[in-house]
C-alpha cells in the first residue's frame, strides 16, 4: 500500500511517498527557512505563501521519485494539526483538492503523531513503547499504546523546548535556529561553567522551561550591563545541559513508573546531539532499547506523514 504524504504546518513543504508504513519510496522538502533567517524567526505570511508557491512542484517531484502517478497512490495523508493556520490551510486544501480529483481517500494526521512514526520509517519499533516528543512548539511524553492509540503522560506548563533554546540562542547572537546553533557551539564550552536553574513542579512528568530562559536571558542582560564579555560558547553549553537534564530526568521517571523498556524520541528536537548522547547513556544504564529516528527524519518532512497516515487508514 502506497501512501502519499504531505506537509505544510511550519516552513517546510514537503511530500512524500511511503509504501506499508515503512519503506520511503521519496521524500521531497523546500524550505522557506532562509528567509525566515532574516527575521529571527518564521513569518506565518511568507511561509503560507512560498507553500502555496512551492506544493505542487512538491508533491509533482515526489510522484515521480516514487516512480509512480495518482492511479498508484492508495491513499493521501496530509498534516491537519497543528501548526501555523495559514500553512495548515494550504496543504489541507490542495491534498483535499487533489483527493477530489482522483478519487482517492484523504486522511488526517495529527503532527506530533507523525513524529513519532518518523521510528516506523528508521528502524523496526513498534509498540508498545514511551516516546519524548520534542519541538519547537512542544514537549510532550508519550506512551504509544499501539500506532492509533496515545496517552499523554507530561508536557510542558509553558514554553517548549525547542523554543527556549532558540530564544536562548538568539539572545546570545547566535543564528536563527538558535537551537541548531546552540547545539553546534555548545561542545567548545564548559557545560558546568553557569548553574541555570531546575524547575520543580507539583506533577512529576510535566516540564517548565520559561524559568530556564529566563535565567540566561538575566544572565546575558546583567553581564552586558557590567561590560563584560560573553562567554558564549560556556552559556549555551551550559543552557542546553539544563534543558535536555530536564527532559531526561522526566523521561527516565515515566518510563519507570510506568514500566517502560522501549524508549523513543521524536520531533526537531531529538537531532540535539546532547539529547541523544544523554538518553542514550540513561538507556545503556538502565537496559532499556533506544530509537532515534534519522536525523533527516527529525525535522519536518513529508515521510513520516505517510507513515502515520498508513496506520491511520489501516485502523
Amino acid at each position: 500500500m502506497r501512501i502519499l504524504g504531505i506537509e505544510s504546518s511550519c516552513d517546510e513543504t514537503a511530500a512524500a511517498v511511503v509504501q506499508d508504513g515503512r519503506q520511503v519510496l521519496s521524500n521531497v522538502i523546500a524550505t522557506s527557512l532562509e528567509e525566515h533567517k532574516l527575521y529571527g524567526g518564521v513569518v506565518p505570511e511568507i511561509a503560507s505563501r512560498r507553500h502555496a508557491e512551492s506544493i505542487s512542484g512538491v508533491v509533482r517531484q515526489a510522484l515521480a521519485d516514487a516512480n509512480c502517478d495518482m492511479s498508484g497512490i492508495d491513499a493521501i495523508a496530509v498534516t491537519y494539526a497543528p501548526g501555523l493556520i495559514g500553512a495548515l490551510l494550504v496543504g489541507v486544501n490542495f491534498a483535499k483538492g487533489l483527493s477530489m480529483a482522483t478519487n482517492t481517500p484523504l486522511v488526517p494526521v495529527h503532527h506530533l503523531r507523525s513524529h513519532v512514526a518518523a521510528n516506523y520509517i528508521t528502524g523496526d519499533l513498534q509498540p508498545p513503547f514511551l516516546c519524548l516528543v520534542v519541538s519547537g512548539g512542544h514537549s510532550h511524553i508519550v506512551a504509544v499504546e499501539d500506532y492509533t492509540t496515545y496517552k499523554v503522560l507530561g508536557k510542558t506548563r509553558d514554553d517548549a523546548a525547542g523554543e527556549a533554546l532558540d530564544k536562548a540562542g538568539r539572545t546570545l547572537g547566535l543564528p536563527y535556529p538558535g537551537g541548531i546553533s546552540i547545539d553546534k557551539i555548545a561542545p567548545t564550552g564548559d557545560e558546568n561553567a553557569f548553574a541555570f536553574p531546575h524547575p520543580r513542579l507539583d506533577t512529576p512528568y510535566d516540564f517548565s522551561f520559561s524559568g530556564l530562559k529566563t535565567a540566561v536571558i538575566n544572565t546575558v542582560h546583567r553581564m552586558e550591563q557590567k561590560g563584560e564579555t560573553l562567554p558564549v560558547a560556556d552559556l549555551a553549553a551550559s543552557f542546553q545541559k539544563g534543558v535536555t537534564d530536564c527532559l531526561v530526568e522526566k523521561l527516565e521517571k515515566a518510563a519507570t513508573d510506568y514500566g517502560y523498556t522501549s524508549i523513543a524520541l521524536a520531533g526537531g528536537v531529538s537531532a540535539n546531539s546532547r539529547l541523544r548522547r544523554e538518553t542514550d547513556r540513561l538507556c545503556r544504564q538502565k537496559g532499556w532499547q533506544l530509537h532515534l529516528p534519522a536525523l533527516k527524519y527529525c525535522g519536518d518532512n513529508g515521510a513520516m506523514i505517510a507513515a502515520q497516515g498508513y496506520y491511520q487508514y489501516i485502523a
